[in-house]
């Protein structure tokens, strides 16, 4: 059994990491930590939980992590990088779901994020975890940043194109929506019910934090730099992000048999049949991606429809897919769940 530590277990991403995990046949959770509610049994904040979850929060200073096999971050940013080194000098894996170790270029973490990084030596390390993208290194890693929950969308939706070479690099475009989920369960005037309820709208048009990670993913499948416009939206969802990408073809292709052949044997991208429209409610609760790819009236143009649950594929699920890898398991172990409807 993998001894499994969460840090941060009080968030959705925390409460979605507990359910996946609570039914994988090879994890004995062994402690969950939180400042502000240890004691509280996690079932009594989950309800959802009874019955399967029965251990209380822990305060941090009381979890011995380095008893773990494997800690996963389910915190902020800023968190995981103060504990990584001494959970690995304990042989502890970790994968952080946090944007700690997701940015190779210190300079530009500490940009966006806006403070210094505790263990810039640590990001060389890292692994990132998109297993479509990584999987031979996530296999052999003991540190994982977990990808954000729109670079997931936007790298999947692009990549077949970018390996085949077959668009033009300089304008790319991701038209991105999310559910409110995604701002997490902190309190925030913008994502009140009566807020955010009836409502759209786009933010972060003049720079997001994802904006470079998916910059990053997009230039390794190429080995050279790509020019990205990404313009994230709040919808009035809980979950689901539905990403529409748009990119300038180059020269005459099968787009569908790309498509295909690149997710062939990729057990959570689901290639649909030409002239389809993924929805975000396909995936909800599952660790899927539904990928449609389009030519409007044959032109120069492609749109790439890509849809995920931003809790699961986008977090939690995708953070489990990588505990699977990293311990030799099936891939799909725990995560073979059938997307909830209506």
């Amino acid at each position: 059994m993998i001894k499994v530590g969460i840090v941060g277990g009080t968030g959705y991403t925390g409460v979605e990491l507990l359910r996946l995990l609570a039914a994988h046949p090879q994890v004995k959770l062994q402690v969950i930590t939180s400042r502000a509610d240890a004691g509280t049994l996690v079932n009594q904040m989950f309800p959802n939980l009874r019955g399967f979850v029965d251990l209380p929060f822990t305060h941090p200073d009381e979890a011995h992590l380095e008893q773990c096999d494997l800690v996963f971050f389910a915190t902020p940013n800023g968190i995981a990088m103060q504990q990584t080194r001494a959970l690995l000098e304990a042989g502890v894996k970790v994968i952080d779901l946090a944007a700690d170790f997701r940015l190779k270029d210190i300079a530009s973490w500490e940009k966006w994020y806006g403070m210094t990084h505790a263990c810039p030596d640590l990001v060389a390390e890292a692994v990132y975890g998109l297993p479509e993208m990584n999987r031979a290194q996530i296999k052999t890693a003991r540190l994982v940043a977990n990808p954000g929950c729109y670079p997931t969308a936007v790298q999947l939706g692009f990549l077949p194109l970018l390996e085949a070479g077959v668009i033009e690099l300089g304008s790319l475009i991701a038209d991105a929506k999310s559910g409110v989920s995604g701002a997490g369960r902190k309190a925030e005037i913008s994502t009140l019910f009566a807020e955010a309820g009836d409502n759209f709208k786009a933010y972060g048009v003049s720079g997001h934090r994802h904006l470079p990670e998916i910059k990053q993913g997009l230039a390794r499948a190429v080995s050279k730099e790509v020019g990205l416009t990404f313009v994230p939206h709040l919808t009035p969802l809980i979950r689901g992000i539905h990403a529409t990408l748009y990119g300038k073809l180059t020269r005459e292709v099968d787009l569908q048999a790309i498509f295909e052949a690149r997710y062939v044997n990729e057990p959570f991208v689901d290639v649909l049949p030409a002239g389809s429209h993924p929805e975000t409610r396909s995936v909800r609760g599952a660790n899927h991606c539904r990928i449609a790819v389009h030519r409007p009236q044959g032109g120069d143009t492609v749109v790439v429809l890509s849809v995920i649950d931003n809790l699961v594929k986008g977090a939690a699920g995708q953070a489990v897919q990588n505990m699977n890898i990293m311990f030799g398991l099936p891939e799909n172990t725990a995560l073979n769940n059938v997307p909830l409807l209506p």
